[in-house]
């Protein structure tokens, strides 16, 4: 893969991508590839690409409802694990019930390509949550917000992202 600055790199990110980073004094610490879109989902990507499991991590977009309020947020969790969306998320959105959020419900909200949704970009309300074990990864592969490229930084970065929360416990293996 052919690495370079997301700077300029408008054409290989989703919108909302491209305008947070634009005003995000660490854009210049986030790097974007371009990747053929088929080989978009995580264990073809790692494959493929050669990225270890545990040096690539997944956004899931989960949402929760009580008293009337639907509530969404991110989860960052590696590739090697999987979030625990009806305990930890379920407690931080304080809901009732969290689960994934429908295909299409997470596209629109969040302008971005299923399969490349990222937490950089995301609406302003939304927390970011983000596992212990992503945040000590070191670089990471995250999505770009489109299936035919990829973003790396540092996996601590991620908890510096606006509404940001490193959680220790969010991560099951």
């Amino acid at each position: 893969m052919n690495w370079r600055n997301t700077i300029g790199g408008g054409d290989l990110l989703a919108a909302p991508v491209s305008a947070f980073l634009a005003g995000w004094p660490s854009a210049g610490l986030v790097s974007v590839a371009e990747i053929d879109p088929a080989l978009a989902d995580t264990a073809a990507f790692c494959e493929f690409y050669g990225v270890p499991p545990e040096a690539s991590a997944n956004c899931v977009v989960v949402t929760g409802k009580r008293a009337g309020e639907v509530k969404y947020a991110a989860c960052m969790v590696l590739a090697t694990d999987r979030a625990d969306v009806n305990g930890a998320v379920r407690r931080l959105l304080d809901v009732r019930k969290a689960s994934f959020a429908p295909m299409a419900e997470a596209v629109e909200l969040t302008g971005m390509e299923y399969g490349g949704i990222t937490p950089i970009g995301l609406p302003a309300d939304w927390p970011v949550l983000v596992s212990g074990e992503v945040a000590a990864a070191g670089p990471v592969v995250i999505g770009s917000g489109l299936r035919r490229s990829k973003l790396r930084l540092d996996g601590a970065l991620l908890g510096t992202l606006p509404g940001a929360e490193v959680v220790p416990e969010l991560s099951q293996r």
